[in-house]
């Protein structure tokens, strides 16, 4: 890591408790909560938005929510977050196969239209070049309302600011999931837009 992470025994004492509950739900404290931790106010913004965003009533499927999750984090190059991410993936009943395939997802059997209308979007809004425009956002229409069209798109900007964090700070993967290794997968303007776009572009 490019910084070091707050000792446990030294965060501050409202913190204590996320720390007693990442010990008991990973058998650990997290290095990046441990980052965090620097700047406890920040931290517990930080920590209160990602509960309210993975709250139970959310009306993301919880699958939906890691198989987006993971794959910004896989396009911001952030280890720890594909790690951890992808542990909570499993174990909310998606295949290791399925989880495999992410980086390829546009070719893959294994999405759904639904999820794949989820993840372009989450690409689009990712990618410093992408766009969102009125035929994505008419996909999307076609799986979600628009109260959940916002809560995604909640998702994918806290997803980034996370990665991104993490990324920047070099933060290793802790060992939660031990997937095959697995191509980030490229993701360009045309890979966004999809195979027919980048027909009619030629």
């Amino acid at each position: 890591m490019r910084l070091a992470p707050k000792p446990v025994g030294r965060v501050a004492w409202y913190l204590r408790p996320f720390f007693w509950n990442q010990r008991r739900k990973y058998g650990a404290a997290l290095d990046a909560a441990l980052l965090w931790a620097r700047a406890p106010r920040l931290f517990l913004g930080v920590a209160l938005l990602y509960g309210m965003i993975d709250r139970k009533s959310s009306p993301l499927a919880p699958a939906l929510r890691s198989l987006v999750t993971v794959r910004i984090s896989q396009i911001n190059h952030c280890s720890f977050c594909v790690d951890i991410n992808s542990a909570t993936l499993l174990k909310r009943g998606v295949s290791l196969e399925k989880v495999d395939a992410l980086p390829v997802w546009r070719e893959s059997a294994f999405f759904d239209t639904r999820e794949k209308a989820a993840l372009a979007y989450a690409e689009a809004v990712t990618v410093t070049d992408g766009e969102v425009d009125e035929a994505m956002m008419a996909a999307l229409r076609e799986h979600f309302d628009e109260d959940a069209i916002v809560e995604l798109t909640g998702l994918v900007a806290f997803q980034n600011l996370s990665s991104k964090f993490n990324s920047a700070l070099a933060v290793p993967p802790q060992g939660f999931c031990r997937l095959p290794g697995q191509p980030v997968g490229k993701v360009t303007p045309e890979t966004i837009a999809g195979p027919e776009a980048t027909s009619a572009a030629d």
